[in-house]
């Protein structure tokens, strides 16, 4: 941010620790997949929010912005630009359904608010019944969403600190399968299994190996595939003809974007909601739980590039993206908000 000249201030609690506030709660020392459940409960519907409306609070005092923009899922921001009498928009990242936000979390949350003294316009917990900025397909979103919430559209433009692609990714001559699991879920295991996978189908491999995981680590792989820490996402999907991934997001959104078949291979947070919307709607295909294995992998990943019907779906919905408003359009709509 500040390399864009951004001022930048810190807020809140990173996700994690959260995670680790959440488990003292419940008396539990360390991740626990049985609790992760009720842990992203907590952490989402009370501490997070919390966290970031006691720091926000002060700085809307003394900065005075005429707009506040919001992520879905950090309502504390948008709960702290309520207090101050700001306007405020939320920032979306999917398909909004009653699915996105567990019963749970939303009444930990509306207890906040009624602890806050807020009454949220239109009555809607879901973005806190703000302007909502969906940069979701209209063809996959949720139609009682569409017709319920006032939103604008507005077109998804991935973006990734730039970088510097390897020369062959832009000269390649066979099919080029992009592997990654993100910045959180990756690990050694489920990098190992997808590798061995996808490193018999006929296509340069190139994997996001993330922070967490040393490349060094999977070096024992053929000569077409490719070990990297981090890649310039953005600019690279340009070149793919299949994109294998978590399903976190904003991948999901950007190989829609680029209308790039996917193999979801989901591990966690909302990672399964998209995997089902990607096989649902003929994008592409999932795997999920005991159905990950190498050779499912291998197996669906050559099958997806040989699919003229995912090709076509795919081509569809990049072309739906393409027609959406572009940011700067926006911004005049966003102008008019702040008042």
């Amino acid at each position: 941010m500040e390399k864009l000249g951004l001022t930048v201030v810190d807020a809140g609690i990173s996700i994690w620790a959260a995670f680790r506030q959440a488990n003292e709660l419940h008396g539990t020392d360390g991740f626990r997949r049985d609790m992760l459940r009720q842990t992203a409960v907590d952490a989402f519907g009370s501490l997070l929010p919390r966290a970031y409306v006691t720091d926000l609070e002060p700085v809307l005092e003394r900065d005075k912005p005429d707009l506040v923009v919001f992520e879905l899922m950090n309502p504390g921001a948008g709960l702290a630009a309520l207090r101050a009498g700001i306007p405020a928009v939320c920032h979306g990242f999917g398909r909004m359904d009653e699915s996105l936000v567990p019963e749970a979390m939303s009444d930990l949350l509306l207890e906040y608010v009624d602890e806050l003294g807020i009454t949220l316009p239109n009555g809607q917990h879901y973005g806190l019944g703000s302007t909502y900025l969906d940069v979701f397909p209209p063809s996959l979103q949720d139609l009682d969403f569409l017709s319920d919430v006032e939103r604008i559209p507005m077109r998804p433009v991935p973006f990734t600190e730039p970088g510097e692609l390897p020369g062959w990714v832009v000269e390649h001559e066979r099919p080029l399968v992009y592997l990654t699991f993100g910045t959180a879920f990756s690990n050694q295991d489920v990098l190992r299994t997808a590798i061995t996978g996808l490193s018999g189908v006929d296509a340069e491999l190139l994997v996001a190996t993330g922070p967490q995981v040393d490349p060094a680590l999977l070096a024992d792989v053929p000569d077409h595939v490719h070990l990297l820490p981090w890649v310039p996402q953005a600019d690279l999907l340009a070149h793919a003809d299949l994109v294998v991934h978590h399903g976190g997001a904003g991948t999901t959104v950007a190989a829609m974007t680029h209308g790039l078949p996917q193999l979801v291979l989901p591990q966690g947070a909302d990672h399964f909601r998209n995997a089902g919307i990607v096989a649902g709607t003929g994008l592409g295909a999932q795997l999920v739980g005991a159905d990950f294995t190498a050779d499912a992998v291998q197996e669906t990943a050559r099958k997806l590039l040989a699919d003229d019907d995912v090709r076509v779906a795919n081509a569809r919905i990049a072309a739906e993206i393409a027609a959406m408003p572009h940011p700067d359009d926006v911004v005049p709509e966003l102008v008019e908000l702040a008042g």
